[in-house]
């Protein structure tokens, strides 16, 4: 006789998969994909920009029903909120404050983590919280507000990293739930740069099924614009939320002016005309960052205009500064 947990139980052909109950795609619990079911979604951005009030009115709309944020929400769930800055008192009278827009709508499927703190999710100790808490609350989504109070690697390390990313898979497989995880990006990154904006990302972008990048595109204004990646849903453009200082919530303030079309391309004539400005030698760094201010291209644009720069002979680089060739010096091929 099989036992339920031999390989023989656990190797299906096709045949019986498709006659799981769970053979058909489960519809996305945020549309348009944005968070899928059982999916990993990462919200990022520089700090204060909102990324917890954003993802706290997320949590009250998933559990409410609503549409509210402009992103629909095909039924109400149950959601558990682990969050690690706000003492709990703090917390609370937030969510009391965005309450009063719903209504009772989300009060009995709303739910809070009051022990969160201190537990890391790389420990089996806190994990086993963690999974633990999803039981109680029968959480189909679970909210980690901000993933780095959640773990004590360093997030610079990718093998460090990974192994977190393994825990956070396990988390939701043993849950079931689909996971809403805070994050802090990179400085300095480009407009195109999303999912692999986050620290840590070349481990993150391995696990996430979609990211949600928030910005704020005038610092005087309570405007921020959301920019997306989906791993399996189509593309979404850009769109703006306005924060209500009253009531904590955002709500859909239209989408941002069209934007030049990335740069795929550096001049020479803007490489000198940089170096020009900058003058004598510079480093690697303050070369690349001045090149993408003067020409509105990424980072990756700049690195290889760099590159080319160098190889072709109009650029020189001495122990790591980079300058203009002199006349007559050995590369300098001058104006062809």
């Amino acid at each position: 006789m099989t036992s339920a947990a031999s390989p023989a139980a656990t190797v299906l052909s096709l045949a019986q998969l498709l006659e799981q109950p769970s053979a058909s795609p489960l519809p996305s619990l945020v549309e348009p994909g944005l968070l899928p079911a059982q999916g990993i979604l990462f919200v990022g951005g520089e700090p204060k920009v909102g990324k917890s009030l954003l993802v706290a009115n997320l949590a009250l709309a998933l559990a409410a029903g609503s549409d509210r944020l402009g992103f629909p929400i095909p039924a109400p769930r149950r959601v558990l909120i682990c969050q690690f800055e706000l003492p709990l008192a703090q917390f609370v009278s937030r969510l009391a404050t965005m309450r009063r827009a719903l209504g009772a709508a989300a009060d009995q499927n709303l739910f809070v983590d009051t022990r969160a703190v201190g537990h890391l999710l790389n420990a089996p100790a806190g994990l086993n919280h963690f999974l633990s808490a999803a039981h109680a609350a029968a959480a189909e989504i679970l909210v980690l507000d901000p993933l780095y109070s959640t773990h004590d690697q360093d997030e610079n390390d990718t093998r460090a990293m990974a192994a977190l990313c393994q825990s956070l898979l396990r988390l939701r497989q043993a849950s079931g739930a689909a996971l809403v995880v805070v994050h802090h990006v990179r400085k300095s990154i480009g407009r195109d740069e999303i999912g692999r904006a986050f620290r840590g990302s070349s481990a993150l972008h391995a696990v996430g099924d979609s990211y949600l990048l928030v910005t704020r595109p005038s610092p005087q204004f309570s405007t921020v614009e959301l920019r997306f990646q989906f791993r399996y849903a189509a593309p979404q453009p850009s769109r703006l939320l306005q924060l209500d200082p009253h009531t904590l919530w955002f709500s859909p303030a239209g989408q941002p002016p069209a934007t030049a079309a990335a740069r795929h391309k550096v001049e020479r004539a803007e490489i000198t005309q940089t170096l020009g400005q900058l003058g004598g030698a510079v480093r690697y760094t303050q070369l690349r960052e001045q090149i993408m201010r003067l020409t509105a291209c990424s980072k990756r644009t700049a690195q290889l205009a760099i590159t080319e720069a160098c190889q072709q002979g109009w650029v020189v680089q001495h122990d790591g500064r980079y300058r203009l060739p002199l006349s007559g010096e050995f590369g300098f091929r001058g104006e062809q």
